[in-house]
């Protein structure tokens, strides 16, 4: 395991939720997507996403 200092912002989020998942358990599983959800789902997906800090949303929104 990395030590925490090499570690990006990426890595402790998918960390927190890998060991959130072990403790409490994926809260969607069994259930199903309908399929109009799973096809807009992978529509966007496609699309290039844009990260906002959160001082940005404060800028824009506050």
């Amino acid at each position: 395991m990395a030590r925490a200092k090499a570690m990006t912002a990426d890595d402790i989020e998918q960390l927190v939720e890998q060991k959130l998942l072990e403790i409490i358990g994926d809260p969607d599983s069994g259930l199903h997507m309908k399929r109009e959800f799973k096809t807009k789902l992978e529509q966007r997906l496609k699309k290039p996403s844009k990260r906002i800090s959160h001082e940005e949303v404060l800028k824009r929104f506050a």
